[in-house]
């Protein structure tokens, strides 16, 4: 991590936020002390998943969307 005065950020900020962007992360000093970190920001954001990403590796059965046998309806309700 790089040091960077307070006057320093404060005569060249765009260059700073430049190099930020950049991926490095710098330290504020203020003495010779450290007194803040600036580091980038990772994004959170998901990609959304492309359509027919799985397009021809399995079937939906025809019948998919028939009642449960009664057994199966019996153990999910707890009879």
């Amino acid at each position: 991590m790089n040091q960077v005065s307070i006057d320093e950020m404060k005569r060249n900020l765009p260059g700073f936020l430049h190099r930020i962007e950049a991926g490095e992360t710098l330290v504020i000093v203020k003495a010779g002390k450290p007194v803040a970190e600036i580091k980038p920001i990772t994004s959170n954001t998901k990609k959304s998943r492309p359509f027919g990403l799985c397009a021809g590796e399995f079937t939906v059965p025809e019948d998919f969307d028939a009642p449960l046998p009664e057994n199966i309806i019996r153990d999910f309700e707890g009879r």
